[in-house]
């Protein structure tokens, strides 16, 4: 998604990170209020920073509009935070796998001293690399837990994937065709996917419909959705 990039499902949460400026000042203000919970410009430029680290891309090169995107993500994670609160902690060994797929992105990493350069010239630290990592991981299985039990993939959903989407497409390509037996699997699992994300987007709607969320560029310096 990019509601769920990383799939993810990218759900991503923020910690505390100042945003800097000029000679090292550190400025910050409200970018989003919602539900009464203040979103600091730091806020954002640290969820910047981590989907960068995550696309081993640099935050200065996100457009205006990646740059609005990822604080609609950041009030969307506030408002899911709101009605999934975790039992428990994400498990240590996770978060460590996760860091390892991470790592594997950025080539310098392949030494502990590249690493460590690499999350600086983000702003980031490993704590807080490990703890984003973590709240995302737990994010996403709490939202799974919620909305996969309503999702069902009969075997006619997959064959007509199979005949009016997968065929013609290695058609195109010069591919070889595939038996359905073989791909079976992988294209309900694509499909449950694809149903979770619009279930998930159709949830968020409705969440941002029921809340009170004020960003300082909405009219008045106040926004209701």
């Amino acid at each position: 998604m990019k509601v769920w990039k990383h799939c993810g499902f990218s759900f991503l949460l923020c910690a505390a990170l100042a945003a800097r400026a000029g000679a090292g000042q550190i400025v910050d203000r409200m970018v989003a209020n919602v539900n009464g919970h203040v979103l600091l410009q730091s806020d954002w430029e640290e969820e910047l920073a981590f989907e960068a680290f995550l696309d081993a891309r640099s935050p200065d090169a996100f457009a205006p509009e990646e740059r609005k995107a990822a604080l609609d993500r950041l009030i969307d994670q506030e408002l899911l935070r709101e009605e999934v609160r975790p039992s428990e902690d994400t498990p240590a060994e996770q978060i460590a796998a996760r860091v390892t797929e991470v790592r594997k992105l950025h080539t310098e990493a392949v030494t502990d001293d590249g690493w460590r350069g690499a999350l600086q010239r983000y702003g980031l630290t490993q704590t807080v690399l490990e703890k984003r990592l973590g709240q995302s991981i737990q994010l996403m299985r709490l939202v799974e837990a919620r909305l996969r039990p309503s999702i069902q993939i009969d075997q006619k959903a997959v064959e007509s994937y199979y005949q009016e989407q997968l065929l013609p497409e290695l058609k195109k390509a010069g591919s070889r065709e595939v038996a359905l037996p073989e791909v079976f699997g992988r294209i309900r699992d694509l499909l449950a996917e694809q149903r979770l994300n619009q279930l998930l987007h159709g949830w968020l709607a409705s969440l941002r419909s029921a809340s009170r969320i004020q960003t300082p560029a909405s009219s008045g310096g106040d926004q209701t959705r």
